[in-house]
């Protein structure tokens, strides 16, 4: 079955445009995913406010208007792999329904990686795409609708996962849990989806599990999230009684009948049992509506009851505008509800015409964003969003906002300017590709054979444009690994595999103890590549005790007036830096916390010999001299200086200004900072007096405790330093019912105690005559 070619009455209001205005743009990838770059041919002057606009052309609004890029994103173990897997199920992509962790033994189908179907959890995202037949909950009519889909994992270690993938969708289902409702790692996807402007659709999953609250969980998004949200349908029957939905919007009940729930019944007849319940849901859907969308509230004020399109015109509004949130219930497991969130991704969501997205004229530095458009016929303009070594050489993941991408052409790298050819396209589904000629506007595709790092854009050439990569956080935590037996090259070839291919897992050599450390997000993340190593490279490792990554910061303001004199045969080294350093706090439009300014005025340091400066107290902050740890929070303002005719150098400036940072380093009265975690403990009520026993003896500061029917959930600030090991006493103290998350929340000063064994065991490594 072809797509229509046509654009239904009631979307033409849709395609002019839904999106808020964009009141600000950071130039750090606080921006929309569109922080992407790309853009439109320049002109013959080159002035930046002369680029010609490319409209969107008939084939492109019928091809656009029924087309979804969508990510499943939400807490460890809501059941968003088995989501996915319902889904392609339903769309006719998969012949067979697998679980997560069947009998079977064969996984689900999103869960490609061995060791993610022997730990029944998701490692990395996986990219799908399927068509759905969908009746339009605005116009009633049958339409069919391409739809890409990327399933991330739900643990805090993987968190880049989710945020690459965020980055370059348009739209995204928040799958929540009816019983545990907002967790940590929710927030933690709701903050990703609000960075790069993702509208979202809400999913309450496991509706059959005892204990099930989804009014409880909507209260949440509300007041957790600060978004406003609503319940679009209404469950019929309770926890493992759970039957189908009354759908709110076009007052009907929907049922799933047949082998794994295939075929979808709707009636008109509303259970007797949830009729009260539903009229009360639907009023309170209409009053969230009036709050947030204007032509809902005028509605409600002159005492008009919105019909069932007007109602479905606002919930499409308000999502798109980022306003609101529709709340749809349901259970993957039990292959209950999927097909009506089907009906709604493809009712609610944006389609790429209505995702603003922007790039950066590189060749016109200070003019403002160029709006991208997804013409067929504009200059190409792709991100490169995910790297992966696949069978045939490197495999990557990019997705279209401009222009087509085709097989055999060339494209150039607008980070390296270098010219490539596209050897082989595809379509990913999973671990598995299809081949293609050809890629348009608004999709996703993987290349093969083409050299480039995560985040670098693509263009045809014909335009100067650049995206801003996207936020990577800072690793947490260190292990320093060797391999058991002789070093191998596939040790030093792996290492170098997972760097590019995960932009949070960092590698460096000790230059003191020349051991080799991986970084990364968490325990979990590093554990995983260790057995990755094994399996993939048969290089077995062993690794040492997990270091936690200090940082140093200074706490108040001291001068300097350092002079660097080095005379030796023929020319000598001079510089004089005088200046101050001070604290600075952390500034969200440059997206740091360390700065180096010039007031040097008259000449009294060439302006050559700045940039040496600045270098220098860079390399400076890289290690601090009270316990060997980067610098943060701290500013060096140059004020004057001198330097010799022939003596000077940039050498000698870099020189001066590192002494001169070092020596006045104990008069900032330095402080050495520790990553602080929000931790979150669930278990049975019982427990509750012992797990935060536990917690309090890790010097856990308690935010929050709340109980709900057999179990309760403790949210706490404890020190990363003081986290290892808990698993195994929480499984202890919980008869291994306990579960917990964690994931970096901030740097705080250690206590006077802990910094004063860390000084001294820094001083203790040090070289005799640096002591």
């Amino acid at each position: 079955m072809q797509i229509p070619l046509r654009v239904p009455a009631p979307w033409s209001w849709a395609l002019k445009g839904t999106r808020l205005p964009r009141t600000r743009f950071h130039a750090c990838c606080m921006a929309r995913r569109a922080a992407s770059a790309a853009a439109v041919v320049r002109k013959a002057s080159g002035s930046p406010s002369e680029s010609p606009k490319y409209q969107l052309s008939e084939a492109d609004i019928k091809r656009i208007a029924f087309q979804r890029n969508i990510g499943v994103s939400a807490h460890i173990d809501s059941g968003k792999t088995t989501l996915t897997e319902r889904i392609l199920y339903y769309t006719g992509r998969i012949r067979d329904i697998h679980e997560v962790r069947g009998r079977d033994a064969v996984g689900a189908k999103m869960d490609s990686m061995e060791l993610e179907r022997e730990k029944g959890i998701t490692i990395q995202s996986a990219a799908t795409f399927c068509d759905w037949n969908t009746s339009s909950l605005i116009t009633g009519d049958k339409e069919k609708y391409a739809i890409n889909i990327i399933d991330t994992p739900g643990h805090v270690d993987f968190t880049i996962e989710v945020e690459r993938a965020l980055r370059v969708l348009d739209g995204a289902i928040l799958v929540l849990c009816a019983v545990a409702g907002v967790q940590s790692q929710t927030t933690t996807v709701d903050r990703q989806m609000r960075r790069y402007n993702v509208p979202r659709i809400s999913f309450i999953n496991k509706m059959d599990r005892p204990g099930a609250n989804p009014w409880r969980v909507i209260n949440q998004i509300r007041t957790k999230l600060k978004i406003a949200a609503a319940a679009v349908q209404v469950p019929i029957g309770v926890e493992d009684e759970l039957t189908g939905v009354v759908d709110l919007v076009r007052w009907k009940a929907v049922y799933n009948e047949g082998e794994k729930g295939i075929n979808v019944v709707e009636s008109d007849d509303i259970p007797a049992g949830v009729l009260e319940l539903a009229k009360a849901k639907r009023a309170e859907l209409i009053e969230q509506l009036a709050e947030v969308d204007q032509e809902i509230g005028d509605l409600v004020l002159c005492d008009e009851t919105p019909t069932n399109t007007q109602i479905a015109e606002a919930i499409r509004r308000t999502t798109i505008g980022l306003k609101f949130s529709p709340v749809f219930l349901g259970s993957a497991i039990k292959n209950t509800a999927v097909q009506p969130l089907l009906d709604g991704v493809c009712s609610y969501l944006a389609n790429p015409a209505e995702s603003t997205v922007t790039a950066h004229d590189t060749a016109h530095p200070a003019a403002p964003p160029i709006p991208l458009v997804p013409a067929a016929e504009a200059p190409l303009v792709a991100l490169a969003f995910k790297l992966e070594e696949g069978r045939f050489g490197q495999l990557t993941y990019m997705r279209v906002y401009q222009g087509t991408l085709k097989k055999g052409s060339h494209v150039f790298n607008a980070r390296t300017d270098r010219k490539v050819k596209v050897p082989r396209l595809v379509r990913m589904h999973s671990n598995e590709m299809e081949d293609i000629d050809s890629i348009g506007p608004g999709e996703i595709c993987a290349v093969f054979g083409v050299e480039c790092s995560s985040g670098d854009t693509f263009t045809d050439g014909t335009t100067s444009l650049s995206m801003t990569s996207m936020y990577v956080p800072e690793p947490v935590i260190s292990l320093a690994i060797k391999p058991i037996g002789q070093e191998t090259p596939n040790f030093s070839r792996a290492l170098g595999r997972f760097q590019k291919e995960d932009p949070t897992f960092k590698v460096h050599i000790d230059p003191e103890s020349k051991e080799t450390i991986i970084s990364g997000m968490g325990e979990l993340h590093l554990e995983i590549y260790v057995e990755r190593m094994r399996r993939e490279y048969n290089v077995a490792c062993t690794t040492g005790k997990p270091r936690v990554a200090y940082r140093e910061t200074i706490t108040q303001r001291a001068n300097f007036h350092f002079t660097h004199k080095k005379q030796t045969g023929g020319a000598g080294q001079f510089a004089r830096v005088i200046g101050y350093v001070e604290p600075m706090e952390f500034d969200p439009e440059v997206g740091r916390d360390t700065q180096f300014e010039s007031l040097i005025m008259g000449g009294a340091i060439p302006s050559n010999y700045i940039p040496a400066c600045e270098k220098g107290f860079f390399e400076a902050l890289e290690k601090g001299s009270l316990s060997g740890n980067p610098t943060v929070g701290c500013r060096m303002v140059l004020q004057d200086g001198s330097y010799h005719i022939v003596d000077s150098s940039e050498l000698a400036f870099r020189i001066a200004t590192i002494s001169a940072f070092r020596e006045i380093y104990t008069q900032t009265r330095p402080i050495i900072l520790e990553p602080i975690m929000t931790v979150e403990v669930v278990a049975p009520s019982e427990f509750q007096s012992a797990v935060i026993g536990s917690l309090n003896q890790r010097r856990g500061t308690i935010l929050d405790s709340e109980v709900r029917d057999e179990e309760f959930v403790c949210t706490a600030e404890v020190p990363l330093n003081d986290m290892f090991g808990y698993s195994s006493q929480l499984r202890g103290v919980t008869q291994g019912k306990g579960e917990f998350s964690m994931e970096y929340k901030t740097h705080m000063p250690v206590l006077p105690n802990v910094q004063k064994e860390l000084a001294e065991a820094y001083r203790k490594t040090l070289p005799q005559a640096k002591k």
